[in-house]
């Protein structure tokens, strides 16, 4: 029978070596200084409304690495450069930005070419679903797999795959989008194409749908923890609804659930991961969201493909998009990436 692989973590440079790892989100831009382990030794944050064309966030995230690089040079740690995740289309092997989801004028910037002239050091840029599901690889709930898909659930649904232990980007550096998979033929429409799942598990989806069904008379919890304002329901609150055992928000969960089972299937049978790794806000909620999952995906799968997959909870939380980020520099060159 064949050796299952150790959890350890992948091979590294040197303990001596760090890098400057950025999450270029929706609401605000996370950066760090990651060490060879994986750790955060300082971190740095503004707002993407702060700095939100190209040319102002360019400044700011220069100023903000010259603040991590006097910090390495004070641990007496060298800097292999700087990793980039953004939340967009991105030709990896040129670091060219095609767009950004939801943050305007960023359309074809050569980014990677733009920040190695400001900052003076080597920079990848990929993905930002990408770079959260590396770091989950190498240092989160993805150790020790060969074969897995990692999802992150928040404003959309991000994927990332690694097959035979290398991050798996496609013909065109854009494979992994799960959130575009379609799970209604006749579903809502979006520049992605009809009914993609993230049209239903996005946090707004989740929080519309939930409001839709109080409007038309379910009672619920939900109500009383907003304090009648339903503009405030999130998944956040939909959650503790759920642990009070409210039944709209428990069947708001198992729809979620289904909707992923209905993909993860789909996607089970064509690659076969080891695990699916779920990241991002919803997957806070536990149990509330990994019981019914772990449930439909049961109902939707031969036995035989089921009783070999995992569905596991990332481990790395918020810090998975600098941590990633900063993997993909740390680990050039190195099987894997």
């Amino acid at each position: 029978m064949k050796k299952r692989p150790t959890r350890t973590r992948r091979k590294m440079r040197t303990s001596k070596t760090a890098a400057v790892g950025i999450d270029f989100g929706g609401t605000f831009v996370k950066m760090g200084l990651v060490d060879s382990g994986g750790r955060i030794l300082e971190r740095r944050q503004f707002t993407t409304s702060e700095a939100s064309d190209p040319n102002s966030w360019l400044e700011r995230v220069e100023d903000e690495t010259r603040v991590l690089l006097r910090t390495a040079e004070k641990r007496g740690l060298s800097v292999a450069g700087v990793g980039t995740g953004v939340p967009g289309q991105v030709d990896y092997d040129r670091g060219f930005v095609h767009g950004l989801v939801n943050v305007p004028g960023w359309e074809r910037i050569d980014l990677a070419s733009l920040l190695q002239r400001k900052l003076g050091l080597r920079v990848v840029v990929d993905n930002d679903a990408n770079a959260m599901a590396y770091g989950e690889y190498c240092y989160g709930a993805g150790v020790g797999l060969r074969h897995a898909v990692f999802v992150t659930l928040g404003t959309g649904v991000g994927g990332g795959i690694v097959i035979d232990g290398r991050l798996h980007r496609g013909a065109y550096s854009m494979a992994g989008e799960i959130g575009h998979v379609t799970v209604d033929l006749h579903g809502r429409r979006s520049i992605m194409g009809r009914g993609g799942v993230e049209q239903y598990v996005g946090n707004r989806k989740i929080a519309e749908r939930t409001r839709r069904a109080i409007l038309r008379g379910r009672r619920s919890l939900i109500s009383d923890l907003v304090g009648g304002n339903l503009d405030r329901i999130d998944p956040r609150v939909i959650a503790e609804a759920a642990r009070r055992e409210d039944a709209l928000a428990l069947e708001i969960f198992d729809f979620v659930a289904d909707c992923l089972a209905a993909v993860f299937a789909s996607v089970t049978y064509l690659i076969q991961p080891e695990a699916f790794v779920v990241g991002g806000g919803v997957s806070q909620s536990g149990h509330l969201l990994f019981e019914p999952l772990r449930r439909h995906l049961k109902e939707r799968l031969h036995p035989v493909f089921f009783r070999r997959l995992k569905v596991l909870r990332a481990r790395l939380k918020t810090d998975a998009g600098v941590v990633g980020a900063a993997a993909l520099m740390l680990h050039q060159g190195l099987p894997g990436r």
